[in-house]
Formats: structure tokens, C-alpha cells, sequence
């Protein structure tokens, strides 16, 4: 064998391609390829190259976004086999598990299938979430981000993926343009990807709400969020042949007090919908307590009246549309057994 001569890692039955082509020189070793040998393949002018410290790639062209995305886990995995040489003929058990890493940010959202991201050929840096205390540092496409706890990763197209929220807060720490911003909080509501409430958490968990133009985008998403709650509520209402209620209403009582806002209410039945849109907000905890007790007092005064109040999260909305039509009918086909509620006058909100 002379130094022209490419070296293919053996044997590598077992792996995808991609995994053919991106290995840790800790693999290659496993392989029976010495230290030595790769430092010549990976030459200036040779077949290999090292694409980030202990990570080779088995071809001398430019790495596709799928090597990138893998040399960049692999990277931050560092993952350790037992350097024990692979006998010709064996297949090798341990398999690329990238342990405690994920790929996070506009790299997730692009893999999440977001429009507004960037393609991944497009981007300098890829994103990838790992543990507070692992000694790693940020270098050339791998952008170390350290979290106290990760979160469960989804797996999308072989790759360990941050979820939706998560990886749009680890996107929108690192972008000053308030367009952008709002553009790919809209699409995570408006494609189904996540509720307003999960990314609002996530982004003050991140301490990002103190920055005007995420706060604008918050506000944004929080009125789409509302929008598509209410549209899956009057779909449920439909779907499920639920008779019509009144829509969006105000109640008081006979020259008395506004009892507080509805989003439906059948009369006859004396049952009200309240969808809870409420999501937290960075330095407004006292402002949240508030609301919820303004949630509570008026449920509980309204069923003092009589009034049954079916309390309704757009989460359960998205996921469990059936479930909820159910508590809602229940709610209606009990009223023949309850004690006549309360007259109150039902005004338009």
C-alpha cells in the first residue's frame, strides 16, 4: 500500500452510508487504522481530511449537509468504543448513538421541516445541545450549546433532534432581526408544531423575553395561537355535531356586574367553554397569579349560578379534539339534572 493508496475502514456492512464516510479516529482505530496512518490519509492533497478535532471524513470533497449534521453529533458525542481492532469478516456491535447530544436551533427547525429556516447547506453553524458540564468547546461548523437538562430529542431522519420549543429558543438567542424572529414563531403555531405557551416557556426559561423584539414576536404568536384555538373549537363544534352555542359573549347578572367573557356558551343548557390561552411571561409572575385568579373567581362564581364551565387548553384542542367534544356534551346532556341555573343577560364581547 502506498500513500495514494485510500484506506476504507473495515468492515463497515453494519453502517449507513453517511456512517461510512464520517468516523471518529477512535472508530478508525477500533478498524485497525493507527493514528499514524490517518494523519497521512488526511494529508494536504490526500483521500481523507479531518473535518473537526477526532472527526475524519473518508472523502476529500466538501461535506454534504447529512455529514455535517453527523461529524457535528459525533463531534460533540465523542463517542468511546472499546479499541478493541475488528476481525476481518465481524461485524462491529457498537453503533452511533450520539449519547447526551441533539442537534438544536435553525438546524432542528430546518430538519422539524420549518420553511422559514435556512436550508442546511446554508448555514455556518450547526447548532448542538449537550450537558452543562461537558468539556467542549464551539469549533468550525459545531456550535456548543450547554443546557442543565436536556430535553427528550426526537429522532428525525436518523438524527437526534431538540424539540420544536427548545429549538426555537436556542434559534432566537441567536437572531436580532425581530422579522425573523416572528416569522418562525408564527410557522411553529401556525404548522401545528408546538403551542404558543410551550415556546413562550421555553423562551423565558432562556431569559430571552427582556429583549423588545422577542417580545413583539411573542405578542404576535400569542394573538395566531388564540386565532387557531378558536377556529379548532368552532371546527369541534361542527365535527362533533354539538349544537350551536352563542359565540365569544359576555354574561351579567340583571342590572348587576359583568360575570367575565366566554368563547361559547349554550344558553338553555347553562354551559360556557373558556379556552385558556395563558402563557408565562419573563418578570410577570406576579401579572399570571393574577390572571389565574381572575380564572378561578370567575369559574367559581359562575357556577355558584349554576353555570357549568368547561375549562379547554388549545393543546387538548389540537391533540385530543374528541375528548373534549365528549366532556362538552356530557357537560350539556347533565343539565337536565341540575337545579335550573341563575337568569343572567348574555351580551356580545
Amino acid at each position: 500500500m502506498n500513500h495514494n493508496t485510500p484506506l476504507s475502514p473495515r468492515p463497515l456492512s453494519h453502517l449507513s452510508e453517511v456512517h461510512r464516510r464520517v468516523l471518529t479516529t477512535v472508530q478508525l482505530r477500533s478498524h485497525g487504522v493507527p493514528a499514524a496512518e490517518v494523519n497521512e490519509q488526511c494529508r494536504p492533497g490526500g483521500p481523507w481530511q479531518q473535518f473537526l478535532p477526532g472527526i475524519v471524513l473518508l472523502h476529500p470533497g466538501p461535506p454534504t449537509g447529512e455529514e455535517r449534521l453527523h461529524a457535528v453529533l459525533l463531534y460533540a458525542a465523542r463517542e468511546r468504543t472499546t479499541g478493541v481492532p475488528v476481525q476481518p469478516g465481524a461485524e462491529e456491535p457498537h453503533r452511533p448513538t450520539y449519547a447526551e447530544t441533539m442537534v438544536t436551533g435553525l438546524a432542528a427547525l430546518t430538519l422539524h421541516g420549518f420553511a422559514s429556516a435556512p436550508p442546511l447547506p446554508s448555514l455556518d453553524r450547526i447548532d448542538v445541545l449537550v450537558p452543562r458540564l461537558r468539556r467542549l468547546r464551539s469549533t468550525g461548523c459545531a456550535r456548543i450549546v450547554r443546557t442543565p437538562a436536556l430535553p427528550t430529542p426526537q429522532q428525525v431522519q436518523g438524527v437526534p433532534v431538540a424539540p420544536v420549543p427548545r429549538a426555537l429558543a436556542d434559534a432566537v438567542a441567536e437572531l436580532s432581526d425581530a422579522n425573523a424572529v416572528r416569522v418562525l414563531l408564527t410557522e411553529a403555531v401556525r404548522g401545528g408544531h408546538c403551542e404558543p405557551a410551550a415556546v413562550v416557556r421555553e423562551l423565558n426559561n432562556a431569559k430571552l423575553l427582556s429583549r423588545p423584539h422577542v417580545v413583539d414576536a411573542v405578542d404576535s404568536l400569542l394573538a395566531e395561537g388564540r386565532a387557531i384555538a378558536e377556529d379548532r373549537l368552532y371546527r369541534m363544534v361542527s365535527e362533533y355535531g354539538l349544537p350551536d352555542p352563542v359565540w365569544n359573549v359576555d354574561l351579567r347578572l340583571p342590572g348587576g356586574p359583568q360575570l367575565g367573557g366566554l368563547d361559547a356558551y349554550w344558553p338553555e343548557q347553562a354551559v360556557a367553554v373558556e379556552l385558556d390561552t395563558r402563557a408565562p411571561r419573563q418578570g410577570h409572575r406576579q401579572d399570571d397569579d393574577a390572571l389565574w385568579s381572575e380564572y378561578a373567581r370567575k369559574r367559581e362564581h359562575l357556577e355558584r349560578l349554576g353555570i357549568t364551565v368547561v375549562h379547554i387548553t388549545p393543546k387538548k384542542l389540537r391533540d385530543a379534539m374528541d375528548q373534549q367534544a365528549a366532556v362538552v356534551r356530557t357537560a350539556l346532556m347533565a343539565s337536565s339534572d341540575r337545579d335550573p341555573a341563575a337568569y343572567v343577560v348574555v351580551l356580545p364581547r
